[in-house]
């Protein structure tokens, strides 16, 4: 019988280190940066922007918005004109990232008797709004949100994702700045917030349930029979990963654009110093994969050399980064951080996904109408590698990354950077 409690006292430790507490930033980091490049080895980068679009594509395609001539431009049509199958909601490997996202989250925020219905004050749902459209258009200028425009644009050896990294900072800056004089000068609709809580024992109930759908969704596609198998007998593997990603930033609170705002608000610079590491750790595994799967495979390789080399190194990527900063600051949450605060409960952040889905689908639908990315308008494509070979390019990541975790730790001391209220 002393044998059986010393086994559940172990059983507990080990759950609640590993469902309750919350995990160190830096360790969080280096486990994002893990599995980032196990599902880049997988099949394809993970982002959270592509979800979004995805979602926003069918919502304007069910209400009629989108006719055949907009389909056949952003790619929804087959060659027989027909909608094709892996462009489905369910299918369609951006959203299939998006929904492990939000389900390795909400398996967390249950387990961890964290989940809850948290409705904001009146005021934040017109924030959420205009959240969702700023972080929508910028993400379109800077071929990406923060993981596909900046955090796996630099760590797939991509210029462009140094351009949306100069404008995410002023971005995040001002809309710091903006939230400042909003508490200073605007005290409509500051009441209304609610949360409703479930009892922790049905919150380990649903999430083990919800681990159960999970893993059922990952046998359906591993055992799916028709058109367009092929690809989708490998969304397993990403979905399962995209869950994991969504476990760890949610266990961990790791939120990107926090890493940007906290040095600024309270000098604080645990995320920033994590995203810099993880940065980097993510850019050593695609240097590996990269350049090393290539030369070893005949025929395609197993990772494309240009995912998330996007067209935008330049105003698009500088301008697109500063908008949608600005919109994060808004919402509270990145790309990533509203997909895994939408999987706790945050009613805010469910808000902001259908206005960030519609305005990304249609500013991207007019950028591919008019092929601007391709014609030059945004910017050029830059694979570092080709510019100065793969060894110098991950040095001047590594060199980015120390320096960024310099400042923010002087920055930490001295408090020079931190904007006053």
């Amino acid at each position: 019988m002393e044998d059986v409690k010393i086994l559940w006292q172990k059983f507990k430790v080990l759950y609640k280190g590993f469902c309750q507490e919350e995990w160190n930033p830096i360790f969080t980091g280096i486990l994002v940066a893990f599995f980032t490049i196990l599902i880049a080895a997988w099949w394809r980068p993970w982002g959270a922007v592509g979800a979004f679009r995805n979602w926003g594509d069918w919502m304007l395609i069910k209400v009629g918005i989108y006719g055949e001539g907009v389909l056949d431009v952003i790619g929804f049509l087959d060659s027989e004109g027909a909608i094709a199958l892996t462009r489905h909601t369910l299918f369609n490997t951006g959203s299939v990232i998006g929904i492990g996202l939000i389900a390795g989250a909400f398996i967390s925020a249950c387990l961890g008797g964290q989940f809850a219905f948290r409705f904001p004050p009146v005021r934040e749902y017109v924030k959420a709004m205009i959240a969702g459209v700023l972080m929508g258009i910028g993400a379109a200028l800077a071929g990406g949100c923060n993981v596909g425009g900046m955090y796996n644009a630099i760590g797939n050896l991509s210029a462009a994702g140094f351009a949306m990294w100069a404008g995410l900072v002023p971005g995040a800056i001002f809309g710091l700045w903006l939230l400042y004089k909003e508490m200073e000068h605007i005290t409509w609709g500051s009441g209304g917030s609610k949360t409703f809580e479930i009892p922790y024992v049905a919150q380990i109930v649903i999430g083990i349930a919800g681990l159960g759908g999970l893993i059922w969704l990952a046998y359906y596609y591993g055992n799916f029979d028709g058109d367009y198998a092929e690809a989708i007998n490998s969304l397993p593997g990403l979905l399962l990963l995209a869950t994991a990603i969504g476990y760890v930033m949610q266990r961990g609170r790791w939120c990107m654009i926090q890493g940007f705002r906290e040095p600024h608000m309270t000098g604080d610079a645990k995320l920033a110093k994590s995203v810099a590491l993880s940065i980097v750790i993510v850019a050593i595994g695609m240097v590996i994969l990269k350049y090393s799967v290539p030369t070893r495979l005949e025929g395609d390789p197993v990772l494309n050399p240009m995912y998330y080399v996007r067209g935008t190194f330049g105003w698009g990527g500088l301008v697109g980064g500063f908008i949608f900063g600005l919109g994060a600051m808004f919402a509270g949450g990145c790309g990533s951080g509203t997909l895994w605060r939408v999987g706790e409960g945050q009613i805010k952040l469910w808000l902001v996904v259908p206005f960030f889905a519609l305005s990304n689908s249609l500013v991207i639908a007019l950028f591919t109408r008019f092929e601007l990315e391709e014609r030059g308008f945004l910017g050029k494509y830059v694979y570092l590698p080709e510019v100065m070979g793969y060894g110098p390019t991950l040095w001047l990541i590594i060199g980015f990354a120390f320096l960024w975790y310099m400042v923010v730790s002087w920055n930490e001391e001295s408090n020079k950077l931190i904007l006053p209220m």
